[in-house]
């Protein structure tokens, strides 16, 4: 019987730079420009999510912003309605996800038709025959459908038009797509038409989908573990757990140990562990708090010593950071929280708040490291207010 490896050490200082590198926050243009950076930034790290809260610009422009420094919102339009690389759908959250991922979501999207989905168990079929029957005359969005008469809602996330319901119902079971979207108003189309399909792709099986979910892990996290891997999705650890023990037999996966982490257990790729470069003191990223480096609020504080806080729902009193305060990263290290505000009448960005943490409130050098962030917060702004 083989022994299992040994684990190797990692300092957390070693774990983020892994993790920094396959976020590709190491260097300053990763992607190079345009709609293809955008579909070759998407492909990388596997989902960009997508919310609709906008005090500065939304999550999946900032996202993009923070890998791809010439990046404009006109080349994520491109990316999803013209060039079709990218496509929308649910991850973790509401995401764009790569089109070559397509059959990966496919069967979700036939158990949503075959057992509907707990969000819109109220959508009546004759809803759902008629938004069918309108999209099937050509793309549309909700405000082409001006005959709907409002209902309660069940829920506070739910719309009160039938008609959008039953569209958000389609767009779950794959009967339709959103072929474009301006600011959070969306266009439905067809998904085979969308894509100039005659029928929808094979769906993964079920072994696929569980060595998709592995390697966009790896790809993008560089160091990973099972709550990173299945971040809100449990029911897939038994069978995730399963597939890391094959290839760590095989020596495809090593085991690694983290400062701090007790008994998680976390795995690599053996030429991610590889020496590299540290990212550089002059590199500063001001990140969305829904940015993959953050969003796992727990991996972020192993990793980093941070603990984001998110508190647009906060009271305003019991705010420690602001309504929607945004980390900074400075090289390798997370040394402030901006709240920051878009103030598009006036094309001002407004500093709410500015709070020190973790080595920004050590350091010394207080005055460069403003100094660094300020000239970040310039080209931040230009973006913010950017057409």
């Amino acid at each position: 019987m083989s022994r299992a490896p040994k684990p190797i050490p990692l300092t957390t200082t070693q774990a983020r730079q892994i993790w920094l590198h396959a976020q590709r926050l190491d260097e300053r243009a990763p992607f190079g420009g345009g709609a293809q950076a955008v579909a070759d930034a998407v492909a990388h790290l596997g989902y960009v999510q997508i919310d609709t809260i906008n005090v500065i610009e939304r999550c999946h422009h900032h996202i993009l912003f923070s890998r791809i420094p010439s990046y404009r919102r006109a080349d994520l339009r491109h990316a999803q309605s013209v060039d079709r690389s990218v496509f929308e759908y649910w991850t973790h959250a509401l995401s764009y996800v790569p089109a070559g991922d397509f059959r990966f979501f496919l069967p979700a999207m036939r158990e949503h038709r075959r057992e509907g989905h707990k969000w819109f168990a109220s959508v009546m079929p004759a809803d759902m025959r008629k938004v069918m029957r309108l999209v099937r005359a050509g793309p549309l969005t909700i405000r082409d459908i001006e005959d709907d008469v409002l209902t309660e809602k069940e829920h506070l996330w739910q719309s009160r038009k039938p008609s959008k319901r039953a569209l958000q119902l389609a767009f779950y079971t794959g009967a339709v797509t959103i072929s474009e979207r301006q600011g959070m108003l969306k266009t439905y189309e067809l998904m085979t038409r969308h894509f100039g399909w005659d029928k929808l792709p094979k769906p993964a099986s079920t072994k696929d989908i569980t060595a998709y979910l592995l390697d966009r892990a790896l790809r993008s996290q560089g160091v990973v573990s099972l709550d990173s891997i299945c971040h809100l999705d449990a029911p897939r650890k038994a069978a995730v757990a399963g597939l890391i023990a094959s290839r760590a037999r095989r020596g495809k996966l090593v085991p690694v140990t983290i400062d701090g982490a007790g008994k998680q257990e976390h795995w690599a790729q053996p030429a991610a562990l590889e020496p590299g470069e540290r990212a550089s003191s002059d590199l500063v990223h001001i990140l969305s708090p829904f940015d993959p480096l953050i969003i796992q609020r727990k991996r972020t504080n192993l990793f980093f010593g941070y603990n984001h806080l998110f508190e647009a729902y906060v009271p305003k009193a019991k705010r420690k950071l602001g309504y929607f305060a945004l980390p900074v990263l400075v090289g390798d290290e997370i040394v402030a929280a901006l709240d920051l505000k878009t103030d598009r009448q006036a094309k001002k960005l407004l500093m709410q708040k500015w709070t020190w943490v973790g080595q920004g409130k050590k350091t010394a050098a207080r005055k460069e490291l403003k100094q660094k962030i300020e000239e970040e917060l310039d080209r931040f702004e230009k973006f913010q207010l950017a057409e």
